[in-house]
């Protein structure tokens, strides 16, 4: 009985955990989609204004949704995956030593 119980909790914290990925995703498609149409928008409408194509793409317009709306991005994939997907799990210590000794085994091991 406790068995079937634990085996379901987990299988709940799986779907939770997936349907977190899966909304980080969708949340990252529609980021590029609406950043893609509203930077072709906002260089057509400095073109129209006497903007050259190289002025009316350096324009701080043209990329300030990106920056800030990439800035809720980042929070979000930081919510979603966390710092452990940076690297610094909580065992990310023992791995490292791990790694260093065995390069220092096989530098060792070659002489």
């Amino acid at each position: 009985m406790e068995k079937d119980f634990r085996q379901e909790q987990q299988y709940i914290k799986a779907k939770k955990r997936v349907k977190a990925i899966k909304g980080f995703y969708v949340h990252l498609i529609v980021f590029i989609l609406v950043n893609i149409f509203i930077s072709g928008i906002v260089i057509f409408g400095l073109m129209q204004n006497g903007y050259n194509f190289k002025e009316a793409f350096t324009n701080f317009g043209t990329y300030s949704t990106w920056l800030f709306w990439g800035i809720g991005m980042f929070f979000h994939w930081l919510g979603v995956f966390g710092f452990n997907s940076i690297g610094f799990g909580s065992n990310w210590e023992e791995k490292k030593i791990k790694e260093i000794l065995d390069k220092q085994n096989e530098r060792e091991n070659r002489r």
